[in-house]
């Protein structure tokens, strides 16, 4: 889930007070693979509303620099890959698309006990709650909220061998996978039994579409994996680590279910910002897309009904992490009680369609 950058952090902690981060560790490894980068010690703290990878904002006192490593404990097999976000990050540089400027990856484990890497810190704003939006206005709420739909589209129109993304992915058979994968996933972290979970994956099973035209998918593109600038437009797309080939309506389809399940509530696990007054209604941001992109959206209860088993699955792996207590961080103690009504939300946009 979301691991964005917000605003000014809380007073910087000690090494020893950053779980997963061994600053230390970090300036010495730093000052060996990028000399002259680090002008003194390091401090830095964890960003709070982190879901799924770490994420850290470290600052020798002059610059500041964004750290992402993989969550501690249970780690779902493919998920986490710290070398790919790396990868597409720095393939977009210079693209229509907003990201950060890669500074370094490390995979060597004995540095910080996982692979990382190192990204600039981007000024902006990340806006998670509808609150946040409301203090904006109506008009401004719409701009940002249409403006993430854009940037979407842009996304998808990046050609993926022009920025060496070519075989990023295996596009053939991509929807088929992610049915599979998602699966094998949700059976790697079960711990309960969730109502309904298991007759989603079947009938997403039965009815997969044929392969469409393969793009560059960020797999949770979403406003609160956004930062935000003072002129309320894009500054940085982040949090990649689900990105790959594939078909771009999964993008589009999981962008519809977040805001459509702003509703749930007793989870900080869902955002709630689409609540806010002038955001983009679902079928609105289908619509600007499709405007956007002049792709055309079949079989879009396939694709809602894969994206809440998607974030059904996601939600279940943060819950299993927490009850073997390895979250870091607050928040996680609510997260499985949204996950049976994403799951009956799917099973809607299927038997609707």
């Amino acid at each position: 889930m979301s691991d964005a950058v917000s605003s000014e952090p809380s007073e910087p902690s000690e090494p020893s007070e950053l779980p997963g981060l061994d600053l230390a560790a970090l300036r010495e490894y730093l000052d060996g693979a990028v000399p002259g980068l680090v002008a003194g010690p390091l401090r830095g703290e964890l960003i709070t509303g982190g879901r799924s990878n770490l994420t850290y904002r470290v600052t020798d006192g002059v610059s500041s620099w964004v750290v992402r490593r993989p969550p501690l404990g249970h780690v779902l097999a493919t998920a986490h890959d710290m070398g790919r976000e790396y990868r597409v990050i720095s393939a977009l540089a210079g693209s229509e698309v907003p990201v950060p400027a890669t500074v370094v990856l490390c995979e060597d484990t004995a540095v910080l006990g996982a692979p990382f890497y190192v990204m600039e810190r981007v000024a902006g704003r990340t806006y998670r709650r509808d609150t946040e939006l409301r203090e904006l206005g109506r008009e401004r709420t719409r701009s940002i909220s249409a403006g993430m739909v854009e940037v979407l589209a842009r996304l998808h129109a990046v050609d993926p061998h022009a920025v060496g993304l070519g075989d990023f992915g295996r596009p053939e058979g991509f929807l088929e996978r992610q049915v599979r994968r998602w699966r094998k996933q949700l059976d790697a972290s079960r711990s309960r039994e969730v109502p309904g979970i298991d007759e989603l994956h079947v009938r997403l099973e039965r009815r997969v579409p044929a392969d469409a035209p393969p793009a560059i998918v960020h797999g949770d593109y979403r406003l609160d994996n956004l930062l935000i600038d003072d002129a309320d437009e894009v500054a940085a797309v982040l949090d990649w680590e689900m990105a790959t080939l594939g078909d771009p309506l999964t993008d589009v389809a999981l962008l519809a279910t977040y805001r459509g399940l702003s509703e749930i509530r007793g989870s900080d696990a869902v955002a709630d910002a689409g609540d806010a007054p002038g955001f983009l209604e679902p079928g609105e941001m289908l619509a600007a897309y499709a405007a956007a992109s002049g792709r055309s959206l079949p079989d879009m209860g396939f694709y809602l009904g894969l994206a809440h088993f998607k974030l059904a699955v996601i939600l279940e792996g943060i819950h299993y992490r927490y009850t073997q207590g390895a979250t870091v961080g607050s928040g996680f103690e609510s997260v499985g009680a949204v996950v049976e009504p994403i799951v009956a939300s799917g099973l809607d946009a299927v038997k609707e369609s």
